[in-house]
């Protein structure tokens, strides 16, 4: 992965972060922790979008895999947290 790619991936995650917040009132983690949820996500949505062999090709539908990622994160952790 290029590092131009790993910026792109942060950047992504921070904003995916900050729209997962949004969308899950409530279950927020404050600004850093939604940001961090964000790039955990972005990285876990790329990943499970290229496993089930969906491509994710521009910044808009990059953006919505990573938010998927994070509101899937998310879940995870409300999941085990129980």
């Amino acid at each position: 992965m290029s590092p131009g790619a790993v910026v792109t991936y942060l950047l992504l995650g921070a904003l995916a972060g900050w729209i997962c917040g949004l969308l899950t009132k409530g279950t927020g983690f404050g600004a850093v922790g939604n940001v961090i949820v964000g790039i955990i996500g972005a990285f876990l949505g790329g990943w499970l979008f290229r496993l089930l062999g969906f491509g994710a090709y521009g910044l808009p539908a990059q953006l919505i895999v990573a938010v998927v990622g994070a509101l899937i994160f998310v879940w995870l952790l409300k999941f085990i947290k129980r």
